[in-house]
């Protein structure tokens, strides 16, 4: 039988264009699938999902006519040939490639691309004007198949957190987010929301929370973080791309520094993201004891080894430097920028290569807000051409990103106990990585939030 499912994502067409044309898909059983309504309890749906091939993220090889049930969010099984009760909301995806939810591991969803013209913006910036910036890029980056992400940054404190909070209450459609509250950076860092000639207004604290120049003071503002409700910790040891006056393969914090916020994330059970682009930084970090590595961009043969056997994850945004160099440079962003961001484009994506090589983890992490969100999974084909097979890159962004995230429990692979969190793709992305660009199915704790076009 054929039913029309009520539309229901409280989101403008413009933001979710597939679930606003009604769209129909059959099912096999006499109970109808809804798409998930906002608000919405998070984590409460029950149906199962019969699917043509499933890639279920840990496995080498795919497999073939697989039935996902799904009751109260989690997944209770996944077998092959099972007959479903006729009283189970099913999803007939029999043409169509399931995988789990995509992760990404570094993103920033309060904030958007064409910011990086004129930073000063974030003062000027309401906080509801956030919180709206804010609905859009989590819905997108939920249409776009990522059902979690690690928010690793915002300029303005905190803001991460109100998104994350209003996405678990249902309020807001958007991937499972872990946060970080606010960069931990040194005064005019690459974390440090600093303009040149601009004057800032009085009250800009809240624009540089987490800025600190020692140790003792390292510690405090990271302890402070962890009070507020951060999931992660984000240290900026090396200078940034899109930050005036920095240079990416100069120190900024020193090892000691980077030790401090080791300590006291560790000791609250949470892990710690450094932003580093230089090789003695990449090397200060890993000896730090952080838990991942962003960009690498200039990482030498011994950073390599490091990671490698301090098993530190490095999450290489290997697409960003494409879009910078043609939109960047089109919408007039600063020549700084442009120019940084020429010297660090291809020597990351020649050491992505060669990490990759030697071993080293990698997962997916794309600095969306960089480039538009939504458009996450531009990234794939990079991380292929470069050396990963698609089976790899795949796993980089659901199983292997899901350790490294710290929960390895919950999302990142199709199996009994973890979240229901399922896409799906018309076609093998195996064969052709780029179908990841274009997800016709996302299920988040068995709710539908979208579903193929008619």
């Amino acid at each position: 039988m054929t039913i029309r499912f009520r539309l229901g994502l409280a989101l403008s067409c413009a933001v979710a264009a597939a679930a606003c044309s009604h769209p129909t898909l059959r099912v096999t059983s006499d109970k109808p699938v809804a798409l998930a309504a906002l608000p919405v309890a998070p984590d409460s749906g029950t149906l199962a999902i019969h699917c043509g091939t499933l890639i279920d993220g840990v496995s080498d090889q795919p497999a073939k006519d697989v039935t996902i049930v799904i009751h109260d969010g989690r997944i209770t099984s996944v077998q092959t040939l099972v007959q479903v009760s006729a009283t189970l909301p099913t999803l007939e995806l029999g043409e169509y490639t399931c995988l789990p939810g995509l992760i990404d591991m570094h993103t920033h969803l309060t904030d958007r691309a064409p910011d990086a013209r004129d930073l000063s913006l974030y003062f000027r910036r309401s906080a509801a004007e956030t919180r709206r910036i804010s609905a859009e890029n989590a819905a997108v980056t939920l249409q776009a198949g990522f059902t979690s992400a690690r928010n690793v940054g915002t300029y303005l404190a905190w803001s991460d957190r109100t998104l994350r909070d209003a996405i678990n209450r249902g309020e807001v459609a958007g991937p499972r987010m872990q946060i970080c509250g606010y960069y931990l950076t040194i005064p005019h860092g690459g974390g440090d929301l600093f303009v040149p000639g601009y004057q800032e207004p009085a009250d800009s604290a809240r624009f540089h929370a987490g800025v600190a120049r020692n140790p003792e003071e390292f510690r405090r503002k990271a302890q402070e973080a962890v009070a507020g409700g951060a999931d992660l910790l984000k240290v900026i040891a090396s200078g940034a791309v899109l930050a005036y006056g920095g240079v990416p393969g100069d120190r900024e914090m020193q090892p000691g520094d980077i030790a401090a916020v080791v300590e006291v994330a560790h000791a609250a059970g949470i892990r710690v993201a450094a932003h580093a682009h230089g090789a003695q930084s990449i090397k200060d970090a890993i000896l730090a004891g952080v838990d991942t590595i962003e960009h690498a961009s200039l990482i030498d043969e011994e950073g390599i080894r490091l990671a490698r056997e301090r098993h530190v994850a490095l999450s290489m945004d290997v697409y960003d430097g494409d879009y910078i160099d043609t939109e960047g440079r089109r919408q007039h962003w600063p020549e700084e920028f442009l120019r940084k961001n020429i010297e660090t484009t291809e020597i990351q994506r020649v050491n992505f290569s060669r990490a990759h090589a030697a071993g080293v983890d990698i997962v997916f992490g794309t600095d969306a807000a960089v480039y538009p969100h939504g458009l996450n999974a531009r990234q794939f084909p990079i991380m292929v051409e470069r050396g990963m097979t698609p089976m790899q890159a795949i796993q980089s962004a659901t199983s292997l990103a899901a350790r490294y995230m710290g929960w390895p429990d919950r999302v990142g692979q199709v199996s009994a106990g973890h979240f229901g969190d399922v896409i799906a793709v018309k076609g093998d992305p195996l064969k052709d990585i780029s179908l990841l660009k274009n997800v016709a199915v996302v299920v988040k704790g068995g709710l539908v939030f979208k579903l193929p076009r008619p």
